[in-house]
């Protein structure tokens, strides 16, 4: 039973995760990267991953 618990646990961990991602791709443009070079994409990747903590925690504080 108790590896129910933490299956499930980690199901809703991964849940949240994909979600995040998936917002990442819909919004932030990280479907297809128009930048070349491992500098430039994380880079990318960073500031959408920034931009969706930003809009996070506006809407946590609201709440």
């Amino acid at each position: 039973m108790k590896l129910l618990d933490g299956y499930a646990r980690s199901i809703h961990v991964r849940r949240r995760i994909e979600s995040i991602f998936g917002g990442m791709k819909t919004v932030g443009g990280m479907r297809k990267t128009r930048f070349r070079g491992l500098d430039r994409v994380s880079l990318h990747f960073s500031l959408a991953a920034t931009a969706y903590n930003l809009v996070r925690m506006v809407r946590r504080r609201v709440a």
